[in-house]
C-alpha cells in the first residue's frame, strides 16, 4: 500500500504543523513539497475543513509579488469575470489541461537533456538557459499556434451549443404569445403569431 497523504495542519494562530515532521513549518516548506512532487493537504486544525487551496493561491500570491510575476493584470481581469459565469467549470479545466500539456513539453525536453548529458546539473542548467535564449521565440510561435488552435476550437464549440440550443428551442412557445420558428440560417428567424 503507498504511503499517505502528508498531512499538514493549520492553526488558529495561523501556523502550520507538519504532522509527518512534527514540526511547524512555513509556506516556504509548502512550496518545496509543491516543487517536489509531494502530495500533501492542509486541514484547519479545529474543524478539519480543507484549506489546501487556499495555501496554493497564498503562494501564488507571495510569488506574484515579488520577481516576475506570471499573471497580467488583464489575465487576472478575465480569470475574475469568468466566476459565476456559466463556463467557469469548463475555464478551470481548459486552464489545467493547457498547464498539464506544456509541463509535459517541459519534461519531455528535460528528459532529453538529461539522455544526453547526464544529471550534471550544472551542465543541464545552462544548456536549458542555452536553449530558451535561442529556442524561447520558436516556442512562443508554437505556444501561440497552439492557443489559437485552441481558440479556434473553443469558438467551433460555443456555434455547436449556440445551434443546439436554437434547435432545442423551435417551436417552443414564448410568454409573448409568439412562437420562433428557426430555418437554420443566421438572423432568419420569423415570428408568427401562437394558435
Amino acid at each position: 500500500m503507498g504511503e499517505q497523504i502528508r498531512l499538514i495542519k493549520k492553526y488558529p494562530n495561523r501556523r502550520l504543523y507538519d504532522t509527518r515532521t512534527s514540526a511547524y513549518i512555513t509556506l516556504s516548506d509548502v512550496k518545496e513539497l509543491v516543487l517536489g512532487h509531494e502530495d500533501f493537504q492542509v486541514v484547519d486544525a479545529k474543524t478539519g475543513e480543507d484549506l489546501t487551496r487556499s495555501i496554493l493561491l497564498q503562494i501564488i500570491l507571495e510569488e506574484e509579488s515579488c520577481g516576475i510575476p506570471m499573471f497580467t493584470s488583464d489575465l487576472l481581469s478575465h480569470m475574475i469575470r469568468f466566476y459565476g459565469h456559466a463556463m467557469q467549470g469548463m475555464m478551470g479545466k481548459y486552464l489545467e489541461n493547457n498547464i498539464k500539456a506544456f509541463s509535459d513539453m517541459q519534461h519531455k525536453l528535460q528528459d532529453q537533456v538529461r539522455g544526453i548529458y547526464g544529471e550534471n546539473n550544472s551542465i543541464s542548467k545552462d544548456l536549458w538557459a542555452q536553449f530558451m535564449n535561442f529556442q524561447g521565440p520558436a516556442l512562443q510561435n508554437m505556444m501561440g499556434a497552439y492557443v489559437e488552435q485552441s481558440k479556434k476550437m473553443f469558438q467551433q464549440m460555443q456555434e455547436q451549443v449556440e445551434s443546439q440550443t436554437r434547435n432545442m428551442f423551435t417551436g417552443f412557445q414564448f410568454p409573448n404569445q409568439f412562437s420562433v420558428h428557426y430555418d437554420g440560417s443566421e438572423g432568419k428567424g420569423e415570428k408568427t403569431p401562437s394558435k
